[in-house]
């Protein structure tokens, strides 16, 4: 979880529980390395889940710089060598303005999102939040099938029917659903129907982040009004990728 070898042993040890994950998110480098101490690495391990993410919104704050500049590293990589990510490049180019690495930005995030895209601004990867290469690659697709569908659908971000089909859609062929992330890394165990049970919640999830969506039940009926048709729509993959 942490950096042992960067912990504090110097500075004043102040306790992580004087922290919500909001406020520690808003620290300034050098405020957040009073707080990023063994005493509070190992009390966040034995803590419950709110000290916990207190602690990682702390740790994101002192690693920002090496976070972004490995997320910049993988995502350039991702851009030459990854099958998904180089044919989603290419089939935007086709249909909308080209989507290349100058048009990704990784940053610091809330320790409650992995990234996000704007028609405007291009696509937001939340550095502080990729342990590894695949979940970068997975989000940046994602993204990318949110592009797509921006270029090709014109999507309307406060018609829920259609946040809700790109949601879907994303969560169907970006691989976050695939039975190894699902069983490994998430604990979900069922295997019928597993594949559709992950995307349904991970599009319910991402809609319940949209102030237009006042609770758990009207995310779900916006995914159910919808599911039939964009669950099944593999476009621009002739199938589901993987």
């Amino acid at each position: 979880m942490a950096d042992d070898s960067r912990l504090s042993t110097s500075s004043p040890n102040k306790s992580i529980e004087e922290l919500t994950p909001d406020k520690a998110s808003k620290l300034s480098p050098e405020e957040a390395k009073t707080y990023y101490t063994w005493s509070n690495f190992f009390g966040a391990l034995m803590s419950p889940d709110a000290l916990g993410r207190t602690y990682v919104a702390v740790q994101s704050v002192v690693n920002e710089e090496r976070d972004c500049k490995k997320c910049d590293e993988w995502k350039e990589w991702l851009f030459s060598n990854s099958p998904i990510i180089r044919f989603l490049s290419s089939e935007i180019s086709k249909i909308g303005p080209p989507l290349d690495p100058s048009h990704v930005r990784c940053r610091r995030c809330g320790v409650t999102q992995s990234g996000g895209f704007d028609s405007n601004y291009g696509i937001l990867l939340c550095a502080n939040t990729f342990r590894t290469r695949g979940k970068l690659e997975d989000t940046l697709a994602h993204e990318m099938v949110h592009a797509w569908d921006h270029s090709r659908f014109k999507v309307d971000q406060n018609n829920m029917r259609h946040q809700a089909c790109t949601e879907i859609r994303a969560a169907t062929l970006s691989g976050e659903c695939r039975f190894y992330r699902e069983f490994w890394q998430r604990g979900q165990y069922k295997v019928s129907e597993g594949f559709q049970d992950c995307v349904r919640r991970r599009a319910e999830l991402s809609l319940r982040a949209r102030p237009q969506i006042k609770d758990e039940q009207m995310a779900k009926n916006a995914v159910n009004e919808v599911w039939d048709s964009c669950f099944t729509d593999t476009r621009p993959f002739d199938e589901i990728y993987r």
